[in-house]
């Protein structure tokens, strides 16, 4: 995909995103609703940390992309959510010509949250991603980028793969949490290729 084309839509979900939070949120601060009936949706700088990159290479690089959160509570201590996600800015391997992006990507994960203060939680979900991307070599002649030509095209070769996130919750303001997290994205069984996921952000539950 087009990089400035991936770079508007990403930017027109997160705009549309963000607009939702403040419009629905003084609307339902009036009552106090038990968490096991409540929703909540999130917005989430994130950074993809690729690793394992090469044939008996193994390179490791970093790119940057946002997340949107649409999630509901299921009980007091679980939850259920979807994601979607697509990068801003491709990675770029170290000593050679190959660039990674992830265009776009869904996730569904269930998880479980613990308390740990009055205002703080900590959770681990476990799901399931469908990642779309593309790797590039600019250079496909230059010898150094030998240990990465099957990573030119499609990328990951596998798009479906399993998903994991542990996190850490503060609420700031009334139903509004700062979020940190990390875990794994998606394992590409094709290549080999690990990419971890770590996000900071804001979720609002209602």
């Amino acid at each position: 995909m087009n990089k400035a084309v991936r770079t508007s839509l990403v930017t027109a979900v997160i705009f549309t995103s963000a607009s939702a939070l403040l419009v629905f949120a003084p609307t339902v601060l009036a009552q106090e609703t038990p968490r096991a009936d409540k929703h909540y949706i999130g917005l989430l700088a994130t950074t993809y940390n690729h690793r394992t990159i090469g044939e008996n290479i193994k390179e490791s690089a970093w790119g940057t992309g946002g997340t949107l959160i649409v999630g509901g509570h299921i009980t007091d201590r679980f939850h259920a959510e979807l994601r979607a996600g697509g990068g801003f800015k491709d990675a770029e391997v170290p000593d050679s010509d190959l660039s990674l992006a992830i265009d776009y990507y869904a996730s569904w994960y269930i998880g479980m949250h613990y308390p740990i203060t009055e205002y703080a939680n900590v959770y681990g979900q476990f799901g399931f991603s469908y990642i779309h991307g593309e790797g590039d070599i600019s250079d496909p002649d230059n010898n150094r980028n030998r240990p990465f030509e099957e990573l030119d095209g499609e990328f990951p070769d596998s798009g479906f793969s399993v998903s994991w996130l542990a996190g850490l919750d503060f609420e700031v303001m009334d139903n509004t949490f700062l979020v940190f997290e990390g875990g794994k994205l998606f394992e590409d069984t094709g290549t080999d290729v690990n990419t971890f996921q770590f996000s900071g952000g804001l979720r609002y539950e209602f």
